[in-house]
């Protein structure tokens, strides 16, 4: 909170349960120092935060007036400070969070200091709901079975969280099977207006997944940021920024017939994909937004990661103000937040003006068609209407499986191993027998054998899933039933989404179709599928069968969601049920029958799609605010087994060097007081050379854990079977285990060691291939930095920590690549690892560099924010290439962060000194 008051902004808002002060921006607007209508909401609410704060230390006045004066096209942008209000914390990016917090602890007392220092500053939510897996489905039976494994998986690192929990203050954990992170912020966390000591200001949040942006159709300003930045933040760091470029998106129109949530956020997402918008601010506005409701804002506010953007915002309005009654919150917020907002002039009505935009694009909804996005990334659209034209050339083109009907010439046919396979011996055309539950059937290319209602992103929406138990009921009446062969599973994303499907009587047909009830939180679409059923994974392997899976959620990168499935479709709930009773991805849904009723008579989709009539009915009698304040009034009581744990006490945990799930990490052991002086980095080799797209899936993966991987031979080594390996996500608290998995993901293609798939290179004093984890530490043994190179969009994806701790884990000193996706970048100098980008233009083959080259890379102290750099790789045979890159460290404190080795070790140093 600001300590002083340099701008006389200090004004008085009364409502019916009190006073409070705030800081208000019309004042600096009386100033002459900002026109308040042309600004952006987004902008508005970076500028009170910094209004707020100014203290003439950490934000100043001309940091006030530097946002005052945000100019849409500004080539130079400006760094500015901004305190959020508050964290939010997934158990996956949780847990190393809060075993960093612990570890400085550990720090702080071997320097000397107190370690209560250590402790959160601001509210701390962290909501337990990546741990759960689909081991058991389609049975009642599954929810309770599930949640025993989870528990059974994962004890340790609960009794680290209820440690965590007695040690620090303004921490709160949801327990497992509340939620996913993003529907309970949007359901229950999020105040929209915050209050403290009597001030109150806009709720704004940094959370530890790339999917906080959810909140922003809340109309609250929050994004995802690395576990190390959130940290920070915790610690009463502000976030260093530079101010964002905003573009505006106009909606108009109203979804037709047929369309649903998904279709538009998928339409959306490849049109800002394609425009271009990573580190900008997306701002929706226009008349659009009248009629749209909250939880289709959220949709799309969700998916911000998925089309580059830092937020996708949508500004406080009446249905605001709707929403905050309809899930329960009480009167007395709902009048601060109205009073307030529009105090502030941050209220968006029809008649607002509209703000100037960076720039401006736009989308009539009623131009929206059914859709599906893959085979392998959310951006890539594919209309119903093409979905089976489509998948005839992904299996020829991006799977290299040609069919009869492409080539009549099959001994020319190429399979995706790169062996000739002509189509008569391709039993993936032809089928594989499979025997399974009491069923014969044949398994084929483009099988679907996972269908999940899943994730934050639709979950969260009573339309689309009321809209997918509407279409189970149609289907179960006609007599249609899932194929045996689809694995099928529903995670809502709350518990009030299982209230409202049974009191419309939907949970009936739901189970009938075989999606049953597997538990409450992020499963299929963080890879936490489960296996498939055996006769099913040992015909997919057997026939090399290109499976596909069909799922709710925002990520389908290869290898995310379960090995043994290449394809992967991200669509609407009711498109997952329809896919289920399908079976498979070679089908026109619009023209070809989904199956046959009772009578042998064809059904079609359009027989069994509901209206939208129905689902607003459906909607309006099945969810009332009594329902969200009866599950939320016992959020943080959880399960009878998270009531069962009794963890540790005290200020400073005691390690247990035997567990396999939480260790002290090596990152501040034998920490110098003093930040050394930036360095060239000289004779460097290249550990691993990447393509575009390589997503932080690739370098630090989620899922499953290889028996026969450097991470699966140390489990083993420490008594742990291979089948309580749990998976790499829930592991995160240990930094051997995710070492050796950096790089580790199963899809990997790493340029350093051709032809091969996984954590594999080539270990360049001797030609020899091995795991890069064993390459590594062969290098690190010689004292020799490395460095990894890559093409564009470098750590696209989630916001996944260790994917930087990993990397700096195993020695790599320098990134160069062609571009860098917004939060691996920061995450990156958040580890002291040197982000490097190719001139425009440039790359890797621009330089003929293969890899095989030593490096060096002229550094000195004197380093300044995207600084041109100058790289010089030197071949076997003596010759060098002189090349020039950017730095990619953005803002001066970033320099501050690399020099310090980090941005924690920068906070522990400053904290000791205090």
């Amino acid at each position: 909170m600001s300590s002083g008051n340099p701008f006389n902004a200090e004004a008085t808002l009364s409502t019916k349960s009190g006073d409070y002060k705030f800081y208000q921006l019309q004042t600096l607007a009386e100033q002459g120092l900002v026109n308040l209508d042309r600004l952006p909401f987004s902008i508005r609410v970076l500028l009170e935060a910094a209004l707020r704060n100014c203290d003439g230390f950490i934000v100043t006045e001309d940091d006030v007036k530097n946002i005052a004066a945000w100019s849409p096209q500004n080539p130079n942008p400006l760094e500015i400070p901004f305190n959020p209000g508050r964290v939010v914390l997934q158990d996956f990016t949780g847990v190393p969070a809060v075993v960093d917090l612990a570890a400085l602890r550990e720090a702080m007392v071997r320097m000397g200091g107190d370690p209560k220092k250590i402790n959160p500053l601001v509210q701390c939510d962290l909501v337990i709901d990546h741990s759960v897996q689909v081991d058991k489905f389609a049975t009642q039976l599954a929810l309770q079975f599930n949640v025993d494994k989870e528990f059974e998986r994962n004890y340790e690192r609960y009794q680290f969280l209820k440690w965590g929990q007695q040690a620090f203050q303004n921490f709160r954990v949801i327990p497992p099977a509340t939620g996913i992170v993003h529907q309970v912020n949007l359901e229950y966390l999020a105040g929209v207006a915050l209050d403290s000591n009597g001030v109150v200001y806009p709720d704004s949040l940094v959370g530890t997944d790339s999917h906080t942006t959810m909140i922003n159709g809340l109309g609250v300003v929050g994004w995802g940021v690395g576990g190390i930045e959130a940290e920070a933040v915790m610690l009463g760091q502000p976030i260093y920024m530079l101010l964002p470029e905003v573009v505006g998106f106009e909606l108009s129109g109203k979804l037709p017939e047929g369309a649903t949530a998904t279709d538009l956020v998928l339409t959306v997402t490849q049109t800002l994909r394609a425009h271009g918008v990573v580190g900008k601010f997306v701002e929706f506005f226009g008349p659009g937004l009248t009629s749209m409701s909250l939880p289709d804002r959220a949709t799309i506010a969700n998916m911000a990661p998925e089309y580059g953007a830092t937020m996708g915002f949508f500004p406080v309005d009446d249905e605001t103000l709707r929403y905050l009654q309809r899930t329960g919150r009480s009167d007395d917020q709902v009048e601060l937040v109205e009073k307030y907002y529009k105090a502030q002039g941050m209220f968006r009505t029809d008649d607002s003006p509209s703000p100037e935009f960076t720039t401006t694009l736009g989308l009539d909804m009623g131009t929206i068609e059914p859709s599906l996005a893959g085979p392998k990334r959310p951006q890539d659209r594919i209309l119903l209407s093409g979905m089976k034209s489509q998948w005839e050339q992904d299996l020829s083109a991006t799977f290299g499986k040609l069919t009869p009907a492409a080539n009549s010439t099959p001994e020319t046919m190429v399979s995706e191993g790169g062996a000739p396979v002509a189509v008569a011996e391709d039993p993936g055309f032809n089928g594989v027998p499979v025997e399974y539950d009491g069923n014969n059937f044949e398994l084929k290319h483009g099988a679907v054998v996972i269908a999940a209602i899943t994730s934050c992103t639709n979950t969260s929406n009573p339309s689309v899933m009321i809209g997918a138990g509407l279409l189970a009921r149609n289907a179960v009446k006609k007599g249609l039933k899932s194929q045996p062969w689809v694995k099928t599973s529903l995670a809502p994303g709350s518990r009030v989404v299982t209230d409202y499907l049974e009191q419309a009587k939907l949970d009936e047909p739901l189970n009938a179709m075989g999606f049953n009830l597997v538990g409450y939180g992020c499963t299929t679409c963080i890879g936490n599928s489960g296996p498939l059923p055996d006769p099913i994974a040992e015909a997919i392997t057997t026939g090399d069968l290109v499976a596909c899976s069909v799922l709710s959620g925002n990520r389908n990168f290869e290898g995310r969601v379960n090995p043994h499935v290449k394809a992967n479709y991200l669509a609407s709930p009711p498109l997952v049920v329809a896919y289920a009773i399908a079976g498979t991805t070679d089908i026109d849904l619009l023209t070809d029958p989904i199956g046959q009723d009772q009578d042998g008579n064809d059904v079609y989709l359009k027989d069994i799609w509901p209206t939208q009539k129905e689902i607003a009915d459906t909607i309006a009698a099945s969810i009332s605010p009594e329902t969200f304040q009866r599950e939320y009034s016992q959020a943080s009581d959880g399960p009878k087994e998270w009531q069962s744990i009794e963890g540790a006490l005290g200020d400073l945990y005691q390690w247990d060097p035997s567990s396999t799930y939480v260790q002290e990490p090596p990152f501040f052991v034998d920490m110098p007081e003093e930040a050394p002086a930036i360095k060239s980095i000289e004779s460097a080799r290249c550990l691993v050379s990447v393509g575009d797209s390589t997503t932080t899936d690739h370098i630090s993966p989620a899922g499953a854990i290889k028996a026969d991987s450097p991470a699966g031979r140390f489990l083993q080594e420490n008594g742990i079977a291979p089948t309580d390996f749990n998976s790499y996500g829930s592991r995160r608290g240990n930094d051997r285990v995710m070492t050796r998995g950096t790089f580790a993901n199963i899809r990997l293609r790493n340029q350093l060691a051709p032809g091969t798939e996984g954590g594999v290179t080539t270990y360049l004093p001797t030609g020899e291939q091995m795991s890069i984890f064993d390459a590594s530490m062969k290098y690190q043994e010689s004292g020799t930095p490395l460095i990894a190179l890559a093409g564009k969009e470098y750590g696209t994806g989630s916001s996944r920590d260790w994917a930087a701790k990993g990397t700096q884990q195993l020695g790599i000193r320098a990134v160069i690549a062609e571009s860098f996706e917004r939060i691996h970048r920061s995450n990156l100098i958040g580890m002291g690892v040197l982000p490097l980008q190719f001139r425009e233009g440039e790359s890797r083959e621009a330089f003929d560099l293969d890899g095989t080259e030593t490096f060096d890379i002229a550094l000195d102290d004197s380093l300044k924010p995207q600084q041109a750099i100058e790289v010089t790789a030197r071949k076997a045979n003596g010759d060098e290439v002189h090349f020039i890159t950017t730095c990619r460290i953005d803002t001066p404190v970033e320099v501050e962060y690399y020099r310090n080795g980090g941005i924690l070790h920068k906070v522990l140093r400053d904290l000791a000194k205090s």
